[in-house]
């Protein structure tokens, strides 16, 4: 990748023995989360670098069709007892209501209080792609996903949905923290990169999402919490900060994406904006991210579990390749992240090996073979 992610505040990696938990769940996900893993264990070794132990977990809605619930407590306790981080696939949650689910990969940030998904969004180096390197901070835990809806019945005897939003200065804060760190950092390792070679040439800058135009009171706060955690730290100082309504964001990250460094965005925006960012670096297929707390952290590719190609060996390994890096960065291994991102962008950057979304006959056994022998 053009730059490394890596928290600020993270903690150095104390033992060697890295315990993951793969939770591969519906689609495409049993196919790119083992691409993942064999990518990890083909990273090259060393007296310290980690040795992987692998714990295989279930959820989805395939296995609440099957036994009646998407994230067994099993799960979760081995999760929180066994493993420093895990790899979550993908979900196939249905677009109308079934009764007695909810989305299992929801669930697990909320449970493991993994309140920012953190995407990077960034073009490949000589790949002819126009230079983009943003990383998009998503509130993780409120807005409307905490899925507080309801149907009434008005006067005339009609249907009426409601859907409760929450926004709380507790967790905007904890968003904006979570962004001007990134900044600050982002900003710490460019300085290791020859000016000639940096996608982003300015100061580094935080630009926050919001409607509060229209939703004064929820995004309102929104707003006001996030530009205080600038305003009331001298540790940001450095740090620019601008504003963006969410449909103009949406328009200017098309039009002209590069004015962009990192963005933060409440959850149900940011969800929209990272999708919408895949489709300038040519696929969904290539985007990861990583669900971020202060004790756990869960690497997830941005894409869903595209049912109409799974068991296909069509779908593209490199979301949940560089995923997998995510984890390791947020672990305390940025050098072993390092050396994915750059077997990664080596393969893209040749491009003889490409899946068909981006135009390619090549397998997801194929792609993740290539990269593999990169390293």
């Amino acid at each position: 990748m053009a730059s490394l992610l890596r928290r600020g505040f993270a903690t150095a990696a104390k033992s060697n023995k890295v315990t993951i938990g793969l939770i591969p769940a519906d689609g495409i996900g049993r196919e790119v989360i083992p691409a993942a893993r064999q990518v990890l264990e083909a990273l090259p070794k060393s007296e310290s670098s980690p040795r992987f132990e692998f714990i295989h977990l279930d959820a989805g809605f395939e296995h609440f069709q099957k036994h009646g619930v998407a994230l067994p407590e099993e799960t979760l306790a081995r999760l929180r007892g066994e493993c420093q981080g895990a790899l979550f696939g993908a979900v196939s949650s249905p677009s109308h209501k079934v009764a007695g689910y909810s989305s299992p990969i929801v669930a697990l940030r909320k449970h493991l209080d993994l309140y920012a998904n953190v995407r990077p969004v960034a073009s490949v180096a000589g790949s002819g792609q126009k230079p983009l390197d943003m990383l998009i901070i998503r509130e993780n835990t409120e807005c409307l996903y905490v899925k507080q809806e309801r149907i009434e019945t008005d006067a005339k005897g009609q249907k009426v949905a409601y859907a409760d939003r929450k926004i709380s200065e507790y967790a905007s804060r904890r968003a904006g923290q979570m962004a001007f760190n990134m900044a600050l950092m982002r900003d710490k390792l460019r300085a290791t990169v020859p000016a000639s070679q940096r996608l982003w040439q300015g100061k580094p800058k935080v630009t926050i999402v919001h409607k509060s135009n229209v939703l004064s009171v929820t995004d309102g706060l929104w707003r006001e919490t996030v530009r205080s955690v600038k305003e009331t730290n001298p540790a940001y100082a450095g740090v620019d900060m601008d504003e963006q309504l969410v449909d103009s964001m949406v328009y200017r990250m098309f039009r002209e994406p590069e004015v962009f460094d990192v963005v933060v965005a409440p959850n149900l925006y940011g969800d929209i904006i990272s999708d919408g960012a895949a489709a300038l670096v040519g696929s969904l297929g290539l985007v990861p991210s990583a669900n971020v707390g202060d004790q756990f952290v869960v690497g997830e590719p941005v894409h869903g579990s595209a049912p109409d190609i799974a068991g296909q060996q069509k779908a593209n390994p490199i979301a949940a390749i560089r995923s997998a890096g995510l984890l390791l960065e947020h672990m305390g291994y940025p050098s072993e992240a390092a050396n994915i991102y750059q077997a990664v962008d080596g393969v893209l950057r040749e491009g003889q090996i490409k899946t068909p979304d981006l135009g390619g006959k090549s397998t997801t056994q194929e792609v993740t073979d290539a990269i593999c022998k990169r390293l």
